[in-house]
């Protein structure tokens, strides 16, 4: 992957564009398309997921089928990408990408649609390749019934939500000192070399436009002041009427606040320096703790906010108009305004964001979700839990040696 991520020559405008202007509808794909949403991460993925999940029984009665199983068909995208699950989930095997498959396969000739962010993780064309022609490629580019579609959101919305998502998976680096890996320290991969192969737009466009062609790709720049404009764009691309798709309440989805971010990510330095196992972690902290915090706590209007340095939203805005200009060459079809990936937002200071304050009905609730986790499932069969009275003292002195070793260390 190329990394030169912060050097470029367009400029970036210096403030938001006015109200928003309406755009015509665009034309519906052919009747038995198979429309392949990629994401990437961050941008109304999971919003429209939502909204196609619950609205599949009466889309069936416009010619259009959902056929993934759940919302998100993520095992088997990231299976078909050999990539990884979150940390200490099961690794998706090939029977979740098979199962899929069929699922499109029994759509016959009506048109259909699957949406996961993970397929922007493919690693190579020969993985979109495989992609491309097990959903359903005919004979030939220009009897393709795969149309890929790509939803973009400038880098400077999308940078603080990844980060927190990236601490939900363990990370324990900071914001800023994230950014500064990101932007400023080549060769900008780590600690999250899935950022750039993710986020560095033109690139993703590029490599899914040397498989599918240019004609078979569509690019859709969301505008957040328009909160259903995406919406509205699926239902013209897939020949659905309007308001149909309409969206669906998740708490469950919703970002950490700054104090809830930096609350886990302190977690996860303890997590790790105490070595306990990954499995542990997506049990306990994300499935148990995260999760009953983010269903049972909305953020507060005063909640402090991850806030962008300035340097960082500059040079990210130089990066969008740079992916823009890129994108326009490229012969695909853009709907939406390109100039808002190159945007620089407002800044707050940090004087008035305030300080990562974490509110103590926050901490019980997540507290509460891992305690939860932990009593339905316990660690140790019971017949192998022993009091200290029953553990000989010989294995008493290993283990309380094991222990000082460790605090010696960390010390």
């Amino acid at each position: 992957m190329e990394t030169d991520c912060t050097h470029h020559d367009s400029a970036a405008p210096e403030a938001e564009t006015g109200e928003t202007v309406p755009k015509s509808a665009p034309a519906p794909l052919p009747p038995g398309t198979r429309l392949l949403h990629i994401g990437p991460h961050k941008t109304g993925t999971t919003s429209i997921q939502s909204a196609l999940f619950a609205a599949k029984d009466a889309m069936a009665g416009y010619g259009v089928d959902f056929p993934a199983h759940s919302r998100h068909p993520m095992e088997a995208a990231l299976a078909v990408c050999a990539r990884p699950g979150m940390m200490g989930d099961a690794k998706p095997t090939e029977r979740h990408w098979q199962r899929l498959v069929d699922a499109v396969h029994a759509t016959g000739r009506r048109t259909s649609v699957v949406s996961s962010e993970f397929f922007a993780d493919a690693p190579d064309d020969e993985a979109i390749a495989r992609i491309v022609d097990d959903l359903g490629r005919g004979q030939g580019r220009d009897q393709s019934r795969v149309h890929v579609l790509v939803t973009l959101r400038p880098l400077a919305k999308i940078m603080p939500s990844q980060w927190q998502q990236y601490v939900q998976n363990g990370l324990r680096m900071g914001y800023e000192d994230w950014l500064e890996h990101m932007l400023r320290k080549a060769p900008y991969e780590k600690p999250n070399p899935s950022f750039w192969r993710r986020h560095r737009h033109d690139r993703l466009v590029e490599r899914w436009v040397r498989v599918v062609g240019a004609e078979n790709v569509t690019v859709v720049v969301v505008d957040d002041r328009d909160r259903d404009g995406l919406m509205r764009t699926f239902e013209s691309l897939l020949g659905l009427p309007d308001g149909l798709l309409v969206p669906v309440p998740d708490t469950a989805n919703r970002s950490l606040t700054f104090a809830e971010t930096e609350m886990l990510r302190k977690l996860n330095r303890e997590f790790r320096g105490n070595g306990l196992p990954d499995e542990v972690y997506s049990r306990m902290v994300r499935g148990g703790a995260v999760m009953h915090m983010k269903n049972a706590c909305l953020p507060a209007p005063d909640d402090a906010r991850i806030t962008t340095p300035r340097w960082a939203l500059e040079a990210a805005a130089g990066i969008g108009a740079e992916m823009a200009g890129r994108i326009a060459a490229m012969g695909v079809r853009v709907l939406g305004d390109p100039a808002l990936l190159s945007v620089v937002p407002s800044v707050a200071s940090a004087e008035e964001t305030g300080p990562p304050r974490i509110d103590p009905e926050v901490a019980a609730h997540a507290l509460y979700g891992a305690l939860a986790v932990a009593a339905a499932t316990p660690a140790y069969p019971p017949e192998s839990v022993r009091s200290v009275h029953q553990t000989p003292s010989r294995e008493l002195v290993r283990v309380l040696g094991h222990r000082v070793l460790k605090r010696l260390k960390r010390a």
